[in-house]
């Protein structure tokens, strides 16, 4: 099947030769809303985040006819408590988002640069549904902090922000990050991770459950490299560990079973916290369209409606 042509300024690659975070996010939100009427969700888009799908028991007075005349389906207006979410998106800046495997390819873009371009992209879309909006980047600490808000000007200066991230040294295991967003979001709102989560996953198993205690609802994207999925090296290769681990010379084939084995164990019990805890999570690879991660929130957005 061929692809579709909406999806064409979505490809990473190419969103990398897009210069300005602010055109990289517009990109890919108009081209991913331009095929929304041939995805599963059809019928919404932007111009309906103010309203709610009717339901019995709702006030037949607030259907709005226009919408139904456009839609064929009866919509009622939202009031500004309904509409207003509060979402946080978390950007991982520990070393091993730096990681991109094909350093002999150039088209190649980092994890880091894959989960900049992710944020702004949903930074985007969240911030034309009227919701508020923050951001948060770290590493072993806070390394920047936006509090969401929904006011004219905020959508620029959070992409703004983004433009200037720098990946950190970090590892990432220090999560106790997590634990301040939690308590720091002083109503139940959606909590957006972005992250390879290469880290030590009982503290990230702690961090879940704080953070559904306390009723957020949480989105956990994975972005990792087709060579880490795959381990597709072939010749004598220097490893070098992203974040202060001891370089590794060996041959790629005595390495690779071993390496494949402790990366399934690792995603299973991810995957395993995840539905625990009942946290939506998509695995992205760099190579894949953004829209992937659109429609994962999406989804998980209506879910909570």
């Amino acid at each position: 099947m061929a692809p579709r042509p909406a999806l064409r300024f979505i490809d990473p690659e190419i969103l990398s030769r897009l210069k300005g975070m602010e055109l990289r996010a517009r990109t890919v939100v108009e081209g991913f809303l331009s095929g929304l009427h041939r995805s599963p969700y059809t019928g919404f888009s932007i111009e309906f985040a103010e309203y709610r799908q009717y339901t019995p028991g709702d006030d037949p007075r607030h259907i709005d006819w226009k919408v139904f005349g456009r839609s064929d389906r009866f919509y009622v207006k939202q009031y500004e408590d309904e509409t207003n979410l509060q979402c946080t998106i978390l950007l991982d800046l520990s070393g091993s988002m730096a990681g991109t495997s094909g350093r002999h390819q150039p088209a190649r873009i980092s994890k880091f640069d894959y989960g900049r371009y992710l944020a702004a992209s949903l930074a985007y879309f969240i911030f034309q549904q009227r919701d508020a909006l923050g951001l948060l980047a770290y590493d072993d600490e806070i390394r920047l902090q936006i509090p969401a808000k929904f006011r004219p000007g905020h959508l620029l200066n959070l992409l703004r922000e983004l433009e200037t991230l720098q990946p950190g040294a970090g590892r990432g295991n220090n999560l106790r990050v997590l634990h301040q967003v939690a308590e720091g979001m002083k109503r139940k709102g959606m909590v957006i991770l972005i992250s390879d989560f290469f880290c030590d996953l009982p503290p990230l198993a702690s961090a879940f459950e704080h953070m559904r205690f306390r009723g957020h609802d949480v989105i956990a994207l994975q972005v990792l490299d087709d060579f880490e999925l795959n381990f597709e090296f072939n010749r004598l290769t220097r490893f070098v560990g992203w974040e202060n681990e001891p370089a590794l010379l060996g041959m790629p084939q005595a390495l690779r079973e071993q390496y494949l084995r402790s990366l399934q164990t690792h995603q299973s019990e991810l995957k395993r916290i995840c539905g625990l805890n009942r946290i939506d999570y998509a695995l992205l690879r760099t190579s894949q369209p953004l829209d992937f991660a659109l429609h994962a929130y999406l989804a998980a957005r209506s879910g909570k409606n």
